[in-house]
C-alpha cells in the first residue's frame, strides 16, 4: 500500500481522540445519547483543529447501531463505510470547488429522499464560506424546512463570511487553537506507537511552529521524520521549521543588551543569509523574550519542553531588567505588524535591531520608582510647567467670558465652523422622491445582518450610522460623524459590499447609497417637504412622515414681529436694536 501522511493515518476516529476540544466533543456526545440532535450544525475554527474529523465521527455515531456513550464502534459495516467515504447517505462536499447554485439545488433535491441504509442522511459541507450568494439562498430554503432524517454539518475557517440568516439556523461550535502541551503529548503518543526515537525539545519546536493546528503539527513531524537519521533531534526540528537555534538567539539578544549595534546587525545578516524567514524570526524572538521574562518571575513555567536553558539564557535573565524586556517585546510586536504588509521585511528587521540595541531613554521607565536625582528634577520641572499652564488657562477662560458678555453676536458667529463635507442635496431629493416606508422598513430589518456580513473595517465605519430613507433603487444613510461620512463616500468597496449583500438578503433589491451627516438630515427633510408641497408633488414618503415633521412646513411668511421676537430670544433684549428701513 502507498505511503500515507501521518495526519491521515492518525486521523481521529472517536470523539475522545480529538485533541484539545473537550467542550465541543462532550456536548455532541451528550446530544447523541439524549437524542437531542439538531438538523444543522456549524463548526468554526482555525485550520487543523478537528472540524471535519468531528463531523465524520458525528455522522458515524448517529448512524452506528452499536453506538455507546455517544461514540461509534468503528467496527460495524456502517462505521467502516463512512470512514472509507463509500457510504452514500453520508455526503462530504468541498464548497471551494462546488460553490454554485446548481450544486446546492441538487443537494436540496436529494435531501427530500429518505436515506437508503443509514438512519440519517448527513451532508458535510467543508469551507462553506466559499458558497456563492445564490448557493447560500438555495441552502437557506433547505435549512428553513428541514427533513427529519437529514442533518447538515457546515465547516468553515471564516465564519464572518457566512450570512447571519444561515448562522441563526444552526447550532454553532467554535473549535479553539490547540495549546502546545496538548500537541506535544499527542506527538509523543504517535512516535511511541511508531517506535521512533526523539528529543523532547524537538517536539516543543514543532508544536510552536504548528500555531495551534494538529494537522500542521503532524505534517511538520512527517517532514522531520524524513529529514532525520533515525532520531528526531532538536537541530532536525529547527532545520525543518526554519526556526532560530538557541545559540542564534543567544548571540543576537546578547549583542542587543550590550548595545553593540554593529554586532547585532551582523548576527541578523547571518541569520537571514541562512534562509531564516522574517515572520518566523520575530516569532522565535518574541518566544525567547517571553521565556526570559517567565524565567525571571516564575521559573517553573519554563519547562525543558518549551525552551533550552543555555548558559547564556540564564545569564541574560539575570542581566536584563523586566522593564527592558517589556520594551523589547513591544518593539518586536510592532515590527511583526509592520512586516505583514510589506515586501521589504529586511528593512524593518534592521530598524528593529537598531532600536533593540540602543540605550532605552530614561522616560520609558517610571521616574518615581527609580528615585534618581536627575529624573526627580525632570518630574519637578514638568509639574511646574503644568501649574503654569493651568494658570494661563484660567486667565484665558476669564478673558473669554468678559469678551463673550460684551460682544455676544460676533462670538456666536465665530463659534460655528463651516462643514468641509458637501452634502449631495440633489441626490438626496431624488431618493426622497421615490422613497417609501416599505423599502425603508425592509432595509432596517436586515441592517444588523448586513453589518455582520461586512468586513471588520466596513462594519466599524457603518456602526455609527442608520438608513433614514429608501426607495426602489437607492437609499440614504446618515452618519453620526462627518469624517466617517466623508470616508464612506470615497470608499467604492463599501458601496459594492452594501450593494451585493443587500441583494442577497432582500430579493432583487440592490440600491445605490447616498451618504449624509445626521446633523444635515432634519434640514434636508424639511426643505424637501416644503418643496414637495409647493409643487404639489406629495409622494408616498411624505404622507407617512410624522405629524411633527409636517408641522415644520411654514404655512405663511414670517412677519417682522416674529423675526424680532426670535432675535430677542436668541441674543437678549439689550443686544437687539430695531432699525426701520
Amino acid at each position: 500500500m502507498a505511503y500515507q501522511a501521518l495526519y491521515r493515518v492518525w486521523r481521529s476516529q472517536r470523539f475522545d481522540d480529538i485533541v484539545g476540544q473537550k467542550a465541543v466533543t462532550q456536548t455532541l456526545k451528550n446530544a447523541i445519547v439524549s437524542h437531542k440532535t439538531s438538523h444543522a450544525y456549524l463548526f468554526t475554527g482555525p485550520r487543523g483543529t478537528g472540524k471535519t474529523s468531528a463531523a465524520k465521527i458525528f455522522a458515524k455515531a448517529i448512524n452506528c447501531p452499536n453506538s455507546r456513550d455517544g461514540e461509534p464502534c468503528n467496527e460495524c459495516e456502517m462505521c467502516r463505510s463512512i470512514t472509507a467515504g463509500t457510504q452514500e447517505d453520508v455526503i462530504e462536499i468541498d464548497a471551494a470547488s462546488n460553490n454554485g447554485v446548481e450544486e446546492i439545488r441538487f443537494i436540496r433535491d436529494r435531501a427530500n429522499y429518505a436515506p437508503t441504509k443509514a438512519t440519517y442522511k448527513v451532508y458535510i459541507i467543508d469551507e462553506v464560506h466559499m458558497l456563492s450568494t445564490g448557493a447560500f439562498n438555495a441552502l437557506l430554503k433547505t435549512l428553513e424546512e428541514p427533513k427529519e432524517s437529514v442533518i447538515f454539518i457546515l465547516a468553515t475557517t471564516e465564519p464572518y463570511k457566512i450570512p447571519a440568516t444561515i448562522i441563526s439556523r444552526t447550532q454553532r461550535f467554535d473549535f479553539k487553537r490547540i495549546n502546545a502541551s496538548d500537541i506535544i503529548e499527542h506527538l509523543e503518543f504517535i512516535l511511541n506507537e511508531s517506535n521512533i526515537s526523539y528529543e523532547e525539545q524537538a517536539l516543543g519546536v514543532i508544536a510552536r511552529s504548528a500555531e495551534g493546528g494538529m494537522r500542521d503539527a503532524l505534517s511538520i513531524l512527517d517532514q522531520a521524520i524524513s529529514f532525520s537519521e533515525g532520531t528526531i533531534t532538536l537541530n532536525d526540528a529547527m532545520q525543518v521549521t526554519g526556526s532560530l537555534t538557541y545559540e542564534m538567539m543567544d548571540d543576537y539578544l546578547s549583542a542587543c543588551v550590550e548595545q553593540n549595534v554593529a554586532q547585532a546587525l551582523n548576527a541578523l545578516e547571518q541569520m537571514l543569509a541562512a534562509g531564516k524567514e522574517a515572520r518566523r524570526f520575530l516569532e522565535d524572538l518574541l518566544q525567547y523574550c517571553r521565556d526570559l521574562l517567565m524565567y525571571q518571575q516564575a521559573p517553573q513555567l519554563v519547562t525543558e519542553k518549551t525552551s533550552q536553558l543555555t548558559t547564556t539564557f540564564v545569564s541574560l535573565s539575570q542581566e536584563i531588567k523586566a522593564e527592558q524586556l517589556f520594551q523589547m517585546i513591544k518593539i518586536l510586536s510592532e515590527t511583526q505588524n509592520e512586516i505583514r504588509f510589506t515586501n521589504s521585511a529586511t528593512i524593518y528587521l534592521e530598524v528593529a535591531t537598531v532600536k533593540l540595541a540602543q540605550k532605552q531613554p530614561a522616560t520609558s521607565l517610571s521616574p518615581l520608582s527609580q528615585g534618581e536625582p536627575a529624573e526627580s528634577q525632570a518630574v519637578e520641572k514638568l509639574q511646574q510647567e503644568v501649574s503654569t499652564l493651568k494658570k494661563e488657562l484660567k486667565e484665558l477662560k476669564k478673558n473669554h467670558g468678559t469678551a463673550s458678555n460684551s460682544q455676544p453676536v460676533p462670538q456666536a458667529v465665530h463659534k460655528k465652523q463651516a462643514s468641509s463635507y458637501r452634502v449631495p442635496t440633489e441626490r438626496v431629493y431624488q431618493v426622497l422622491k421615490e422613497a417609501t416606508r416599505q423599502d425603508l422598513n425592509q432595509v432596517k430589518e436586515v441592517w444588523d445582518d448586513l453589518l455582520m456580513s461586512l468586513s471588520v473595517t466596513q462594519r466599524a465605519m457603518l456602526k455609527a450610522s442608520e438608513p433614514v430613507a429608501a426607495g426602489p433603487k437607492s437609499m440614504v444613510i446618515a452618519f453620526d460623524y462627518e469624517i466617517v461620512c466623508q470616508r464612506a463616500t470615497n470608499d467604492d468597496e463599501l458601496q459594492l459590499a452594501i450593494h451585493n449583500n443587500l441583494s442577497r438578503m432582500i430579493h432583487d433589491y440592490a440600491p445605490d447609497t447616498v451618504y449624509i451627516t445626521r446633523e444635515s438630515w432634519p434640514e434636508l427633510r424639511k426643505n424637501y417637504l416644503i418643496q414637495s408641497k409647493d409643487n404639489g408633488q406629495m409622494n408616498s414618503f411624505v404622507p407617512e412622515t410624522d405629524e411633527e415633521e409636517i408641522e415644520l412646513i411654514p404655512q405663511e411668511p414670517e412677519t417682522t414681529e416674529t423675526v424680532v421676537t426670535k432675535a430677542e430670544e436668541l441674543f437678549g433684549t439689550d443686544s437687539v436694536t430695531i432699525i426701520d428701513d
